[in-house]
């Protein structure tokens, strides 16, 4: 299994960023995938998740109406749309997927939110 984030970078206050995990290694429309974040000097924190044919998207309060989840099956592709970005969203991106009791984890994207 491998996962491979990418799409971050600097940008301003209010601005988005769309943020995508490249999977491979396992069936990617069978497996529900997930978005988090760790900034520095805090837990990792979930942000939200898809099932594996997007029927069912769940999201944590705090990215709630600002953050959309998404994927492309046919692309093995998952996305992360960022929108009204603060500085508090800085932090580190990871993509996660739990197959058959394993969880797998991307390596992560750097994302920071300042003018």
């Amino acid at each position: 299994v491998q996962l491979v984030e990418s799409g971050g970078g600097l940008v301003q206050p209010g601005g988005s960023l769309r943020l995508s995990c490249a999977a491979s290694g396992f069936t990617f429309s069978s497996y529900a995938m997930s978005w988090y974040r760790q900034a520095p000097g805090k837990e990792r924190e979930w942000l939200a998740r898809i099932s594996d044919l997007a029927r069912y998207t769940n999201y944590a309060d705090s990215v709630k109406g600002r953050f959309t989840i998404s994927r492309d099956n046919a692309k093995n592709t998952a996305y992360l749309q960022m929108n009204g970005l603060k500085p508090e969203d800085t932090a580190v991106y990871y993509c996660s997927t739990r197959t058959i009791g394993s969880d797998y984890w991307g390596q992560g994207t750097q994302v920071t939110v300042s003018s």
